[in-house]
């Protein structure tokens, strides 16, 4: 029995829904409620500092510990992650043992696109990249965030031309935040 269009997801005979627009917030709350390591990074964390840029997507770095592993496979459960760009009907299995055996995941869910990376050009893994982090407020939530200073240089890392864009504001963002601290 079919619940749709073939190669349709499917939880219970019925069809799993993936939206158009991202729930930044959702997503972010989900991952904070779980208690999951993860640092914003990419064009969310643009943002939380300040910049006008637009994303689609919420990027993280996770901790690849296992405990962390199986805090955010439960968490996006519910969510139905399935992979982002896959064909549809291509099987995708969303445990444990897929994110030990993978790393970096870009994932469609039921609040939108999520990658989930396990490490970054230019920055590294969770461990590493910590290091260049605060915590800022977003979305009435406390959250790690990949410094302005780090931002930029994994924007350039990423080479792609829609972040040499972003790093032409993230550093006139980062100048204008140095006047003003006098430095």
């Amino acid at each position: 029995m079919s619940c749709g269009a073939p190669g349709a997801r499917c939880v219970s005979n019925k069809p799993i829904v993936y939206p158009e627009k991202t729930d930044f917030a959702g997503i972010v709350q989900v991952l904070n409620a779980s208690n999951l390591d993860f640092i914003l990074i990419g064009g969310i964390a643009a943002i939380a500092h300040g910049t006008a840029t637009s994303t689609y997507d919420v990027d993280v770095v996770y901790a690849r510990d296992r405990a962390n592993i199986q805090r955010l496979v439960t968490a996006l459960a519910p969510h139905h992650p399935y992979l982002r760009g896959a064909p549809p009907g291509l099987p995708f299995r969303w445990d444990e043992q897929t994110v030990r055996m993978g790393l970096n995941f870009t994932l469609l869910t039921t609040l939108g696109h999520l990658d989930v990376l396990g490490e970054v050009a230019g920055g590294g893994d969770y461990e590493a990249l910590l290091p260049y982090t605060e915590f800022i407020h977003i979305f009435d939530l406390e959250c790690r965030c990949v410094t302005l200073e780090r931002l930029i240089v994994l924007k350039r890392a990423a080479s792609r031309p829609k972040d040499f864009l972003a790093v032409a504001e993230l550093e006139a963002l980062l100048e204008e935040r140095n006047k003003r601290k006098g430095q």
